[in-house]
């Protein structure tokens, strides 16, 4: 079984980017954002479940999630977001558990997990965490850039998440993304070599 190490960091910390620099030096990528998309497409796995637990009105007209209308409702809504929680995430483990066999070959694997600190059966399945870490400023000024999104949402989104004190705390390694992609690869490729180095035998 390949060694395995959580990726995980605020709104716009850069976790794609680095898991982008860790693919190019050789690693197995597993992004749970992906699976999640892939999972409330048309057609997707949670779908069914989704419309039955919320009704049709977060279903667009081709039959995909409406991301749109859930992110108000869960940001309103505690019970609602541990509802719809509770049918993506046993879903999304499978998925990493499928992915996690067809890249056993790679010398480590890394999981993308937004949520990892408040997921235990996603702590428990990786044997490091590595946080990707950035001054709010920073968070803020690239979700903006990147989600025409207000200042303000950005900020209310930040407070949901666990904070990065929690998060830094949790961390057995941390990347700084506050200083460009040249020092981001930098760092990234020393990581790589440490993580090449451990044997993990489970």
């Amino acid at each position: 079984m390949s060694f395995i190490v959580g990726l995980t960091g605020g709104i716009g910390c850069g976790k794609s980017k680095v898991a982008d620099l860790f693919a190019e030096q050789g690693a197995g990528i597993i992004d749970t954002d992906v699976i999640a998309h892939q999972l409330t497409k048309s057609g997707g796995d949670a779908i069914a479940a989704i419309r039955s637990a919320f009704g049709g009105a977060c279903i667009t007209d081709d039959g995909a999630l409406d991301r749109a209308i859930m992110r108000k409702l869960i940001f309103s809504n505690t019970a609602a977001k541990l509802r719809l929680e509770q049918i993506l995430h046993p879903l999304i483990l499978e998925q990493v558990k499928v992915q996690l066999r067809q890249l056993q070959a790679k010398p480590y694997v890394i999981i993308v997990v937004p949520l990892l600190a408040e997921s235990s059966a996603f702590r428990q399945r990786v044997q490091r965490v590595l946080v990707v870490d950035c001054i709010e400023d920073t968070q803020i000024a690239r979700v903006i850039g990147r989600n025409r999104m207000t200042d303000a949402e950005v900020r209310a989104i930040i407070a949901q998440q666990t904070s990065r004190t929690d998060r830094l705390r949790l961390a057995d390694d941390v990347i700084n993304n506050d200083d460009g992609l040249e020092n981001l690869a930098a760092q990234v490729s020393v990581l790589h070599q440490r993580y090449s180095n451990i044997l993990f035998d489970h």
